[in-house]
Parts: C-alpha cells; structure tokens; sequence
C-alpha cells in the first residue's frame, strides 16, 4: 500500500495547503492542524488514520470543506474555500461531496427513501425526480423492500446503506466517510468496505476515509497518518 504525503498533481480534487486550525480556550491555544498538507486525486480511494487527539476530526471537517482553516488554504476543484459566502460553499459543497457518517445521522422521523430525497431538496430537484433518484439508490444498496421503514426499523447495516445512498444522491465527485465501520459488527463493517471499495472501481468516486482502525484502511490505495495536527512518515 502506497503511503506517502508528497501527492501534488494538477489533478487534484481537493488540496490543503500548510493548514492550521487554532481554537483559543481561555488563556491556552490549541492548534488542533499545525501546518497539515494533503493533496487528494480526483477518483482516488484515501485513507486518514491517527490516534485520538491526533487532529482527524477536524482535518475531516477541512477537506470536507465544513471549516475554514486559522492559516492556509483549503482547495476544492483548484477554488480556495475561504474567498467563498457560506451560501455559495454550501451549494458546491451539497453538489460536490457526499458525507457518511460513523452514527449514520439519519432523521428518525423520516422513511429511508425520504432521508436519502433530503439533499435533493436541498438542490431544488422536483418531486418526481426526487422519488425516482431515491428508489433507485435504495435498490442499488439492496433496501427496495425497506424504503419505507424508518430508521428505528432498521439494523446498524441497513442504516449505514440509508447512509450510503443518502451520500450518493447528488452524484457527488467525492465521498467522505467518517469512521464508517465504527457502530457495525465485523462482518456488517466487511460488507460495507467492499461496497466502498466497489464504488470507487466501477462508479470511479474519489473516496476519502478517516479511521483509526488499520485493517479498514487497507482497503484504502493510499493511507496517511496522522500526528499532532499534521502529516507524518511512516
């Protein structure tokens, strides 16, 4: 498996540049990122691993483009995120990346067909084309005869397949999975990565997966760990 973080290529999708990310807590400063630089090629499969505290979260959030960085800047599609209103990054960011989360973050009031037409409200499609995007995803995760079970219907595993079409919806450039097998039993966690990994060969989505777990990453091209804030060798 490839690990290196010297990645630049014209080609990339998403580039953080020497990015720091401060939090000022009373008297004391923490730098959550100290200086992280991370390139990420269009249709890659990435993982991010690192021990707690190791500044994971909050690199998620950066290339994610859910945060702006203290210094540096993050690159989406070769546009620097912090010269963009947050309407206008909300938008590309809705249009562009795909979030999967560790608790799934499915609305318990809602069936899974109608979590996974959310974004596509939030892109203003129609109704029709709405419920036509939503059934097909759902029998591309295998759950055409769950759509309209909620959430609390469902297992771990066909939550995290709600998760995976909801992520899906929009056609994003890019996936982001955010400890994707952490509330899923060993083999549900298999079956789930062999599905990521499926997407990424045939459907050619850029994938990137933050983890702490090393037998998830390897099913990653490209692992890159995590140390105080930034990048290290291996």
């Amino acid at each position: 498996m490839k690990k290196s973080s010297k990645n630049k290529s014209s080609s990339a999708i998403i580039e953080l540049d020497n990015v720091w990310k401060t939090y000022h807590m009373g008297d004391n400063v923490v730098n959550a990122l100290s200086g992280l630089t991370l390139q990420v090629k269009k249709g890659e499969f990435l993982a991010i691993m690192g021990p707690s505290g190791s500044g994971k979260s909050t690199s998620m959030n950066m290339v994610g483009c859910l945060d702006r960085p203290s210094k540096g800047r993050v690159l989406l599609d070769g546009k620097d995120i912090s010269t963009m209103s947050e309407s206008r990054l909300a938008q590309i960011r809705g249009q562009k990346i795909g979030f999967i989360f560790q608790k799934f973050n499915l609305i318990n009031t809602m069936t899974a067909k109608e979590n996974v037409m959310l974004p596509l409200i939030f892109q203003e499609w129609d109704l029709e084309k709405r419920n036509k995007r939503a059934e097909e995803l759902l029998k591309l995760v295998d759950l055409q005869d769950r759509m309209d079970h909620k959430p609390s219907e469902l297992s771990g595993g066909q939550q995290q397949r709600v998760a995976i079409a909801r992520a899906l919806a929009v056609n994003p450039d890019v996936i982001l999975a955010d400890e994707p097998t952490g509330n899923l039993d060993s083999k549900t966690g298999h079956t789930f990565m062999d599905f990521l990994k499926k997407l990424h060969k045939e459907e050619g989505k850029t994938i990137i997966m933050v983890t702490h777990d090393a037998k998830t990453a390897q099913f990653a091209q490209r692992v890159e760990v995590l140390k105080d804030g930034k990048i290290v060798n291996t």
